[in-house]
């Protein structure tokens, strides 16, 4: 949500477009919509991850199935919105600040949290499962030792 919301920061101080009403009610779609994107690929590593994938592989196998569909769907978002941005006559004001706000977070959102959110992802699962040790579908069977060997007695 932050890489989302820098995106609409800068588009602003770029073009100077005031912090107004509009922009707000855009950050907070802009949020709802970005947490879902986020959600999408943890969801998706953690299902995989209690298949018994590692973690690099079920993030990286996340990543990659779930990319199209995010990169899809924020596409079309930010197109629905284009004619915000070339809205013209009364009230036009209103409707470019939203618009702005809302597509420019959208791109940030989808260019930078397609990379960043797998990288954090494992980061805090690392921390996570170093504070209470492996989670259950990633443990590794218990090995047989010599004296439990296969060989009849």
């Amino acid at each position: 949500m932050p890489l989302a919301v820098s995106g609409t920061v800068v588009a602003l101080l770029g073009l100077g477009v005031a912090n107004n009403l509009y922009v707000q009610i855009g950050l907070v779609l802009l949020i709802a919509l970005s947490a879902k994107n986020a959600i999408l690929i943890v969801e998706m590593a953690r299902d995989g991850r209690q298949a018994g994938k590692s973690l690099l592989e079920a993030t990286v196998d996340a990543s990659r199935v779930r990319f199209r569909p995010i990169v899809m769907t924020s596409f079309t978002f930010i197109l629905g919105v284009l004619p915000l941005l070339l809205a013209s006559g009364a009230g036009a004001s209103a409707r470019k600040s939203l618009g702005l706000a809302v597509s420019s977070g959208m791109l940030a959102s989808t260019c930078l949290a397609v990379l960043f959110v797998p990288a954090f992802f494992v980061v805090l699962e690392r921390w996570t499962e170093g504070r209470r040790g492996a989670p259950e579908g990633a443990r590794a069977t218990p090995r047989k030792t010599p004296a439990e060997g296969s060989s009849p007695s």
